[in-house]
C-alpha cells in the first residue's frame, strides 16, 4: 500500500458544516485505519479541541494542533514537537490588534485568554457545554493581557484575531501590516480570521516533523484541507487533496479535488486513492 499517513485539516474539511464527523466518513477511516493507515488530525484548533475529534473517528496517532505549533500523542503526555511565540513579538501583536480595534486571543497548550468572551472564546464557551469534563477548553477572561504575557513568559504558542462580517476588510489590512512589519508567520482558515505563530510554525512544517518521527518519505502521506493555512501541508505531502468547498489557491496546487466537506469530500477520497485496491 502506497499510502501510510493520512493528514486532516478539520473545520471545512473532515467536519461538515455542522462540526461533525458523518458515520460513513467514520467507517472509512476505520477501514483505512484497519490497513495500518496513520489518520493524523491536522488543525488550528487548540489540542484539547482536536483531541475530542480525534477520539470520535478512533485515531491513536498524535495530533498536530496551534496550525502546527503543538504535536503531541493522543493519549499519552508525550509532546513531540512545541514552538512558542517570542514574547515581545507576542506583545506587539496584542498592542497592534488593539490598535485596530479587536479583541485578540492567546493560546497556551490548554488554555485560551481573551480580554472579553467574543469569538473564539465564545465558541469554546459554548463547546464546554456540550462535552464530558475532560474535554473541555480552559478559557480566561482576564483584564489586560500583556500582564499574562508578563506573568508567564513565552508560554504562547499563537495568537487568534477574529473580526464580525462588517470588520473583515480592516481585518485583512491588519493581518498585511502583520505579515509586512513582523517576523512572525501569519495564517488564515477562514475570511473572518488570521493566526498568528513563530515564523518557523507552519502545518507543512509539522508534517515534515511528523513524517521524520515515523520515518515516512512524503510520497507516502496523504492530506486534505480547504483554506490558506493548508498551503504548506499541500507543498509537503507527497498527495495534496483540495476539498470541493476549498479556496480556489489551494486546488490549483492539489493533485485532486474531492466534492465538498458536507458531501463526505475526504472519506470519498480515501475510497478512491487509498483503498482502491
Amino acid at each position: 500500500m502506497k499510502y501510510k499517513l493520512i493528514a486532516m485539516d478539520m473545520d471545512g474539511t473532515l467536519l461538515n458544516s455542522q462540526k461533525q464527523v458523518t458515520e460513513y466518513t467514520k467507517e472509512v477511516l476505520r477501514k483505512a485505519a484497519d490497513r495500518g493507515v496513520k489518520l493524523v488530525v491536522c488543525t488550528g484548533r487548540i489540542f484539547t479541541s482536536a483531541k475530542s475529534y480525534a477520539r470520535i473517528i478512533g485515531t491513536k496517532a498524535p495530533i498536530i494542533a496551534s496550525n502546527g505549533a503543538y504535536i503531541r500523542e493522543k493519549d499519552r503526555e508525550e509532546v513531540i514537537y512545541e514552538k512558542y511565540i517570542n514574547k515581545e513579538k507576542l506583545l506587539k501583536i496584542i498592542r497592534l490588534s488593539r490598535e485596530w480595534g479587536f479583541y485578540p486571543h492567546i493560546y497556551t497548550t490548554d488554555t485560551i485568554y481573551s480580554e472579553k468572551l467574543i469569538h473564539s472564546s465564545l465558541n469554546y464557551s459554548k463547546w464546554n457545554e456540550t462535552v464530558p469534563e475532560e474535554e473541555k477548553i480552559n478559557i480566561k477572561i482576564v483584564d489586560n493581557l500583556e500582564d499574562i504575557v508578563n506573568e508567564k513568559g513565552e508560554a504562547f504558542l499563537k495568537v487568534v484575531v477574529m473580526a464580525q462580517d462588517d470588520e473583515i476588510e480592516r481585518l485583512q489590512q491588519l493581518k498585511n501590516y502583520i505579515r509586512e512589519n513582523v517576523d512572525v508567520a501569519v495564517f488564515s482558515s477562514y475570511m473572518n480570521n488570521f493566526e498568528v505563530m513563530d515564523k518557523e510554525v507552519s502545518k507543512g512544517r509539522a508534517l515534515e516533523i511528523l513524517a521524520g518521527y515515523y520515518n515516512l518519505s512524503k510520497d507516502e502521506i496523504i492530506c486534505f484541507g480547504d483554506n490558506e493555512n493548508d498551503k504548506t501541508m499541500f507543498e509537503f505531502a507527497g498527495f495534496p487533496v483540495a476539498m470541493g468547498n476549498a479556496e480556489e489557491e489551494l486546488k490549483k496546487i492539489a493533485a485532486y479535488v474531492t466534492v465538498s466537506n458536507d458531501e463526505d469530500g475526504v472519506a470519498k477520497a480515501i475510497e478512491k486513492i487509498v483503498l482502491r485496491d
